[in-house]
């Protein structure tokens, strides 16, 4: 069984990066950076962010991330990362086989742990989840779940969605 990180340091360290920056690319791009190192036998660690108004429906899209290449998006409520958006809940799946409506970006994953992000100071609404996928089947445990609440916790608290990149401009 992989060892646990220290979340609480890890909490530390997103609040310490989002002092030093807290635009929202940049510290989701190191955040996902972070997980991928400090925690074993994870094939994919990112982000999946809520689309624009312009999205004709409800939709997460793909965000920084970890990894082999990934779904651009996922329907609001579908797949690990849609429900555990819609339900405002941390999905933790032993075996992503099993899972109705599996969305299976990368077919040999085998289990998951997906964790709402909220707007606002952590005070709003789902605007983000924080995917992590393994090889294995039951990777992730309940202790792995609430340590990365902890830390999307501390995500929320300093992160400044308002900046946009000036691509273009």
């Amino acid at each position: 069984m992989p060892q646990h990180p220290d979340y609480a340091s890890m909490a530390a360290q997103v609040r310490s990066l989002a002092e030093g920056d807290p635009r929202w690319l940049p510290l989701l791009a190191n955040i996902a950076a972070l997980i991928a190192e400090s925690l074993d036998d994870v094939s994919w660690a990112g982000f999946y962010l809520l689309a624009d108004g312009d999205a004709p429906a409800r939709e997460l899209v793909l965000g920084p991330f970890q990894g082999p290449l990934a779904c651009t998006s996922i329907p609001w409520g579908k797949g690990v990362c849609g429900t555990a958006a819609e339900a405002d809940e941390t999905q933790l799946v032993a075996n992503v086989l099993s899972f109705p409506g599996h969305i299976a970006c990368d077919a040999s994953s085998r289990s998951e742990v997906v964790v709402p992000v909220h707007g606002d100071g952590g005070r709003g609404g789902v605007v983000a989840v924080l995917d992590l996928d393994s090889h294995s089947p039951a990777r992730f445990s309940s202790d792995d779940a609430a340590g990365l609440e902890l830390v999307m916790r501390a995500l929320e608290e300093g992160i400044r969605w308002d900046w946009q990149p000036g691509f273009g401009r």
